[in-house]
This record gives structure tokens, C-alpha cells and sequence, in this order.
């Protein structure tokens, strides 16, 4: 058996960009990419504290140090500029893998490391 456990969180982050005309996913500044551990074509969820919106995409590279936040495609509708929103990955493990997991949460302030 296995279970699915949070892997890594990037709480609070302000969407900068929302682009309905690209084919979907959401940009990431490669910096916070690197420190949450995601990689590029990830699934993730993001929870929009804003509004209350919920999604699941997946993750492609921003440019590195540009804050970047900007959700693609139809998720552009679920989120306006300067919104809030926490970006959730997930990963399968055993039990005995799940009792030694310690996932990665940053917290970025103005959507950089430091």
C-alpha cells in the first residue's frame, strides 16, 4: 500500500501574471521551483486564499529571480493579479517512507527567497 503525502509548499505567494491566451499550467519563478523542490511539469494545486479557488496543473519554469507567479490558460481565470495563493505538491510513499517524511514549506516575502 501506499500513500500520498504533501511534498512541498510555497505558502503565500502573489500572482503577478495571469495569461489566458498560453496552453495552461502555472509559471514559477525557478528560484522558488528549485527551494520547493518542484520540477518542471509537476502536478500541483493551487489554493487561491483570495477567493477560494482551487486548481490542479502543472509547473513550468519562470524566469530565475523574477518573483514570478502566473497562471496559464483557463486556470488565468481563476485568479487575478495581486491574488494570494499557497502552490501544493503531492508524493506517493510507503508508510514506513511516510513516518520519516518531512516536506519542504518555504516562505517567500514579495514572492523571492530573501
Amino acid at each position: 500500500m501506499e500513500i500520498e503525502l504533501l511534498k512541498s509548499k510555497i505558502h503565500r505567494v502573489k500572482v503577478t501574471q495571469a495569461n489566458v491566451n498560453y496552453i495552461g499550467s502555472i509559471t514559477i519563478d525557478e528560484d522558488l521551483m528549485d527551494a520547493a523542490g518542484l520540477i518542471e511539469y509537476e502536478k500541483v494545486h493551487v489554493v487561491n486564499v483570495t477567493n477560494g479557488e482551487r486548481l490542479v496543473t502543472y509547473v513550468i519554469k519562470g524566469e530565475r529571480g523574477s518573483g514570478i507567479i502566473c497562471l496559464n490558460g483557463a486556470a488565468a481565470h481563476k485568479a487575478d493579479i495581486g491574488d494570494i495563493v499557497i502552490i501544493l505538491s503531492y508524493a506517493t510513499m510507503t508508510p514506513e517512507e511516510a513516518k520519516k517524511h518531512q516536506p519542504i514549506c518555504i516562505f517567500p516575502k514579495d514572492n523571492k527567497l530573501k
